[in-house]
């Protein structure tokens, strides 16, 4: 059975930083894509980051690159986003997500193989 589990999400002021974690099984983790997607109040979905199968790739779109950091640890089967100078527009659900195959830039949600349940974000003072 895949699961995806999110964790380290919480409340944060802005210029605050949160490290999310993705705990991924049921599937071969290094032979797949990562990736970090979110939705934020009323928005649709924003693609926030990608990372290879090894990790020596990653990628961002402009609203958060500088800021976030993607990683994954193969031998822990774990998917990271550190996130820092967070602002009240990064306030969203977050999701990690996977492929098979390389995908980079803003897709559709049935684009992705799997999809975990979220970890709600919220920055505010």
């Amino acid at each position: 059975q895949v699961q995806l589990v999110e964790s380290g999400g919480g409340l944060v002021q802005p210029g605050g930083s949160l490290r999310l974690s993705c705990a991924a099984s049921g599937f071969p983790f290094s032979s797949y894509w990562m990736f970090w997607v979110r939705q934020g109040p009323g928005k649709g979905l924003e693609w926030v980051s990608a990372i290879n199968y090894n990790g020596d790739s990653t990628y961002y779109p402009d609203s958060v690159k500088g800021r976030f950091t993607i990683s994954r640890d193969n031998a822990k089967n774990t998917l990271y986003l550190q996130m820092n100078s967070l602002k009240s527009e990064d306030t969203a659900v977050y999701y990690c997500a996977s492929k098979m195959r390389p995908l980079i830039g803003q897709q559709s949600r049935e684009e992705y193989d799997y999809w975990g349940q979220g970890t709600q974000v919220t920055v505010s003072s």
